[in-house]
């Protein structure tokens, strides 16, 4: 579970970018080299500390691996009775 605020926010982004990417096409395969590229860029700029990022790339990967958080949901028919 993530405690760090910083770390929350960056969760956030992760996970909004990810349902962004579904919507647009992408799937799992793309989204893991995009979760990939965030995590490597945070590791380059020393923006949160290597044991956060680790904790933030296992949330990110459930996230990303739970089939739930990308299901479409229909729209509910309203009927109309005359």
């Amino acid at each position: 579970m993530l405690q760090d605020t910083q770390t929350i926010r960056y969760y956030q982004r992760i996970t909004d970018a990810f349902v962004e990417l579904w919507n647009r096409g992408y799937r799992t395969d793309d989204m893991r080299m995009y979760l990939d590229g965030y995590l490597a860029a945070l590791r380059h700029g020393n923006a949160i500390e290597p044991l956060l990022i680790h904790r933030l790339e296992e949330e990110a990967s459930r996230y990303l691996y739970d089939a739930s958080n990308f299901a479409v949901t229909q729209p509910q028919r309203q009927h109309d009775y005359y």
